[in-house]
């Protein structure tokens, strides 16, 4: 790690996390790190192991209670110790897991996706308590190391369903995902689209493409069908979303030979939906035109995610004030993108959001971070506490 002499609390833990290497599902230790700074002012905190033996994750939940105890709002910092996997080595310019500043920048796995919004959020928690001790609201964490992972079945998931049986009143969340496009504070996502997957067999008789008449071409069967579900409008979505959208991601038919008519063809595609479908309606559109044009198929469903939404309200509006204050931005409240774990959040939260630093980087090699951003993060994170839980 360099030396101390030059940074910020928040940007030299960053960098201690930068190289604490935390690959889907490892958390590299992260999780205890924070821990210990959060039992050192008076948070409860819980380990939730999950997973099977070759996929163990772990997931923290922690609670600093208001002095309104249960009559108080309760604020939670939401994220992932979790990084992707660096990709080939030769072509960083350093070693990933070991931080480097260059040109202004803080380069390493994680540096943006999201270890600078986990060190902004303990931070931001150390000094509004410091300063306001006797806060009437609550402070929560809840951390997995099974966000960037393929399924998310042991990460937040599990830590949601544990705090619905036990009835854990939340108000507020900040889901700590790099959410900036063009400059830093300028996106809070207020929600996301819905994730619904489809693997479909069409069925046909493979034959001799000499003689059509003895075959049944399913890739000629399902072509009028594929060009319907591209042009078909789902729905107009709303002013939080745009419409609906459909697309193939895979297609694979034939045996290789150029004389065959494949027996059966195989398409993938997937929808991306707005709160004004549902996956079910969704699902029986897709039914009611492949039966109108006689298709014999198998298919299977998988709906990686629902949609959720968080109206323009006082999280949003906090969080735009506290942005504006330190930054100048005006930030724009967007639901594009992919899904993240705000879908299970916001099934026990009411108000959700996410927001974190420029995502450019996310996921390429070189990932960085420009270091007057993580400062102030954690100075946004910090004003958030003090406009809701404060008083």
């Amino acid at each position: 790690m360099l030396s101390s002499d030059h940074f910020t609390p928040t940007q030299l833990l960053t960098q201690v996390m930068i190289s604490h290497p935390s690959v889907t599902p490892v958390d590299g230790g992260l999780q205890e790190l924070i821990a210990k700074r959060l039992r050192a002012i008076e948070f409860e905190c819980e380990t939730m192991m999950s997973g099977p033996d070759d996929f163990r994750v772990t997931n923290l939940w922690a609670i600093r209670h208001g002095a309104a105890g249960k009559n108080g709002p309760c604020l939670v910092f939401a994220g992932h110790t979790d990084v992707v996997p660096t990709g080939p080595l030769e072509k960083w310019q350093t070693d990933p897991f070991t931080p480097s500043i260059r040109d202004g920048k803080l380069f390493g796995r994680g540096a943006a996706d999201m270890k600078s919004s986990l060190a902004a959020f303990v931070i931001a928690t150390e000094e509004f308590v410091q300063k306001n001790p006797n806060h009437q609201g609550s402070i929560a964490f809840l951390l997995t190391s099974d966000e960037e992972g393929p399924t998310n079945t042991d990460g937040t998931v599990v830590v949601c369903q544990k705090l619905a049986e036990r009835q854990i009143k939340l108000d507020f969340c900040i889901v700590g995902e790099p959410t900036c496009l063009n400059q830093f504070g300028d996106i809070i996502k207020n929600g996301r689209r819905g994730s619904l997957s489809a693997k479909l067999t069409v069925k046909g008789i493979q034959g001799h493409v000499a003689y059509p008449h003895l075959a049944q071409n399913p890739i000629h069967d399902i072509s009028p069908v594929l060009s319907e579900l591209a042009n078909m409008q789902w729905d107009q979505g709303n002013e939080y979303f745009p419409p609906t959208t459909w697309q193939v991601s895979n297609f694979h038919a034939g045996t290789g030979a150029t004389n065959v008519i494949p027996g059966e063809a195989v398409i993938d595609f997937n929808f991306r939906f707005a709160t004004t479908s549902t996956a079910q309606g969704l699902i029986d559109q897709v039914s009611k035109i492949l039966s109108k044009h006689q298709i014999q198929y198998d298919i299977s469903w998988n709906q990686s995610g629902e949609p959720f939404l968080t109206p323009q309200g006082e999280l949003c509006q906090v969080l735009q004030s506290a942005i504006l204050a330190e930054v100048g931005v005006h930030a724009e409240l967007s639901t594009t993108g992919g899904t993240s774990d705000g879908r299970f959040i916001s099934k026990i939260c009411p108000q959700v959001v996410e927001f974190g630093p420029i995502n450019a980087s996310i996921h390429q090699v070189n990932e960085n971070i420009a270091l007057p951003d993580i400062e102030s993060l954690k100075n946004i994170y910090r004003r958030t506490l003090e406009l809701l839980i404060s008083h």
